[in-house]
């Protein structure tokens, strides 16, 4: 799929995805004249999706030694799985956000240093053993699907990138990941954006067990989102699926999601004090494969932008309520609709 309607040369490369939130966007940029060839984002290192890269490439006429740079959303394997086999044929350049960077490039002390906060957080949230069983299996079963280590350049925001007569600017959106970046650009229509997984057109990003190195991960999120809507961007260009033609209502749409569920996880805490992971049972259910840590840590991230409000208090594992009548205005970037 090729859009005209940005101003420049901008593919759509649809990526099969099985294992999270449907298929994945990878966008193939810079193929006028005299541009660097690059890619937004790479998909998953699995065979099906590497054969499905390659055979997009193609039709382009272009292959995976043509890629002059790679630019990365965020370190998650569905993003950036490929990039150390295509670095690796081309010699390009792979740029993620310093938060990132390490994590992408596979640098073990930021791998242990990840897995022990993952441990030690499946802990705190009351995940039983068995469940702790199944979620460390799970991942260690798909360790491979993050792809070969990584030649990083790290970056901070507001760096950018040239791209013939168009300039990407990095714009740091973190909650979903510590370094989730957009790319922003101006389009036909306005300011438009790269948007990985910071906004997505049908699901709502995980935050808490997404990234656990994330402190305060709903309150950063909350703050992406309203930083989008601030801006008023034209059109994004999500991780997974097809085009946001309303950034903005999107975003405000995740928001009112997010004040319900703490909502909901308030009713839980009415009769008695819960863990994240009991919490989670009654928000979502029983639990499988990346869910087991999706859902706890999502729970976790709501309970603890409450205990910072003072809402709630925790002992040992377990939070309470100690606000009866708690005013969630505040807790909540306010949005309005266009024109308030």
């Amino acid at each position: 799929m090729s859009d005209p309607g940005v101003g420049f040369e901008l593919n759509v490369l649809s990526l099969g995805n099985t294992a999270f939130e449907g298929d994945n966007s990878s966008y193939l940029l810079g193929t006028e004249p005299g541009a660097e060839t690059t890619l937004v984002d790479t998909g998953v290192s699995v065979g099906a999706t590497r054969r499905a890269l390659r055979a997009a490439l193609d039709r382009h006429g272009l292959s995976f030694g043509s890629i002059d740079r790679i630019l990365l959303t965020h370190y998650h394997a569905d993003h950036a799985g490929l990039a150390g086999e295509i670095q690796a044929e081309s010699g390009c350049r792979v740029f993620a956000h310093e938060a990132d960077a390490a994590l992408v490039a596979g640098e073990p002390a930021a791998l242990a240093e990840r897995s022990e906060r993952l441990r030690r957080a499946t802990r705190e949230w009351g995940m039983p053993d068995g469940k702790r069983e199944d979620l460390l299996s799970f991942l260690d079963s798909n360790a491979g699907i993050r792809g070969e280590d990584v030649d990083v350049s790290a970056f901070t925001e507001g760096a950018t990138f040239g791209l013939g007569s168009v300039e990407l600017r990095a714009v740091h959106m973190p909650g979903h990941t510590a370094g989730l970046t957009g790319y922003a650009f101006a389009g036909a229509a306005g300011r438009e954006l790269f948007s990985g997984d910071a906004l997505l057109p049908y699901y709502t990003p995980n935050v808490g067990g997404a990234d656990v190195r994330v402190d305060g991960a709903l309150a950063a999120y909350l703050r992406t989102l309203a930083g989008i809507v601030e801006t008023g961007y034209a059109r994004a260009w999500p991780g997974h699926r097809g085009p946001i033609i309303d950034p903005a209502g999107r975003a405000r749409d995740i928001i009112e999601h997010h004040r319900e569920r703490t909502e909901r996880v308030l009713s839980v805490l009415e009769s008695e004090p819960a863990t994240p992971w009991e919490v989670s049972s009654e928000l979502f259910g029983s639990l499988s494969a990346i869910h087991i840590l999706h859902g706890p840590g999502e729970a976790y991230a709501h309970l603890e932008h409450l205990e910072d409000a003072g809402i709630v208090a925790r002992t040992g594992r377990a939070f309470e309520r100690v606000a009866s009548d708690p005013d969630l205005g505040s807790l909540f970037p306010s949005v309005g609709d266009e024109g308030d």
